[in-house]
């Protein structure tokens, strides 16, 4: 690449997550009865911060719902509870199923029935847990909110900038990307620094907490079992069948309903056996205007570029086109080297050095130099 990255000073890291917090803190820290969240209000304690434990219920009140599914369930509350009282702090559930359902689930259900592709998590974190459950928190006295996602948080000048955890493979940067500096400001994560998951296990052994040995939570703490069929319920009515084309228009077959297919995907597609060609066939597009499924080879899947909208920087100001970047479009996907073409408040175009795959329109895209984050927004639209 011939553009290089403006200069920025370097954001200064502490490897201490506790470094940055002011004397007087208190931190209320959101518990889902996992080890993550468990080990992360062990810590505040052991630093000797005023500390609570916030549990949010979100499931809805008519369903008798008693299994495990990590987090939002009523055991997960009864977990973060003996935890609680295992680290001698004082412990509060709330049901937030009002606000999650508004914020997170309502907009989950639109773009899966618009053909896009969400991440809801993204969502959660700023409107949910730093979004009401911060204010309210603030509002009982709480200066900081802590969780158990793995990340870092520095300082550059009077800013606060966001990165990468220091365990690679758990880093959750990617779904805080949307906090803004005030949210990043009351935000404390005491697990960014750890080395690896298995520390923050052997740790909550140690200190015999009841979320030792508990599985991770799923990605969608809403979703119960299969996706398809969890789709299917929640969106009767809002999909119809409707055709499976190739890149030319042509009728290659039927599909059930544009939410049940992502870009990418080849299995479950019901083709006509009887076509000329008989070579693998991939979702290349969710047309939701003609209500069909566009297919084509796996090269057809490459994008050179890529348009965002509803951006959030976490400086407050947008990279400058020529930027050099590197482009992240899932949770734990690769990040792809990627040049900045323009960027505004609210949205980026950015090419790639080499194409990607699997580009979905409703997927968080997150820009990073190095492993600091520089921001993101959704996918509108690539192309070649």
């Amino acid at each position: 690449m011939t553009v290089a990255t403006r200069e920025a000073a370097p954001a200064v890291v502490p490897a201490d997550p506790f470094a940055l917090l002011p004397r007087g803190a208190v931190v209320a820290v959101a518990m889902s009865g996992g080890v993550d969240s468990s080990v992360a209000a062990a810590r505040c304690v052991a630093r000797g911060v005023e500390t609570l434990g916030i549990t949010l219920a979100m499931w809805p009140g008519d369903r008798e719902q008693v299994r495990d599914r990590g987090c939002c369930s009523i055991d997960a509350v009864e977990d973060a509870r003996r935890v609680a009282n295992r680290l001698g702090i004082r412990h509060l559930t709330w049901n937030l199923e009002r606000e999650f359902s508004a914020e997170v689930v309502g907009g989950f259900e639109d773009d899966y029935a618009a053909g896009r592709t969400p991440n809801p998590c993204v969502r959660c974190n700023q409107r949910v847990k730093f979004g009401v459950l911060l204010s309210r928190a603030r509002a009982i006295g709480a200066t900081h909110l802590a969780t158990g996602h793995y990340a870092r948080i520095g300082r550059r000048g009077g800013s606060w900038t966001l990165h990468r955890a220091r365990e690679t493979g758990k880093d959750q940067a990617y779904t805080l990307h949307r906090l803004d500096q005030a949210q990043l400001g009351a935000a404390l994560f005491p697990l960014g620094g750890v080395e690896s998951k298995s520390d923050v296990r052997a740790e909550a052994a140690r200190l015999e907490l009841v979320s030792a040995a508990k599985p991770d939570s799923q990605e969608l703490c809403f979703v119960e079992g299969d996706l398809t069929a969890e789709l299917g319920r929640r969106l009767a009515g809002r999909f119809r069948p409707g055709p499976i084309t190739d890149g030319e228009g042509r009728i290659l077959g039927e599909h059930r309903g544009l939410p049940f297919y992502t870009v990418g995907q080849r299995s479950r597609l019901d083709i006509r056996p009887d076509r000329p060609d008989a070579s693998p066939l991939y979702v290349l597009e969710l047309d939701a205007a003609l209500n069909r499924v566009v297919v084509g080879p796996a090269e057809a899947l490459q994008r050179g570029r890529l348009r965002a909208g509803d951006c959030r920087w976490v400086s407050g100001v947008p990279p400058e086109a020529g930027d050099d970047v590197e482009a992240q479009l899932r949770a734990h996907g690769r990040p792809h080297a990627a040049r900045v073409v323009a960027a505004s408040s609210g949205m980026a175009e950015v090419s790639f050095v080499e194409p990607a795959s699997q580009v979905s329109p409703g997927q968080a895209v997150v820009l990073y130099r190095g492993d600091e984050v520089v921001g993101g927004g959704v996918v509108e639209e690539a192309g070649p």
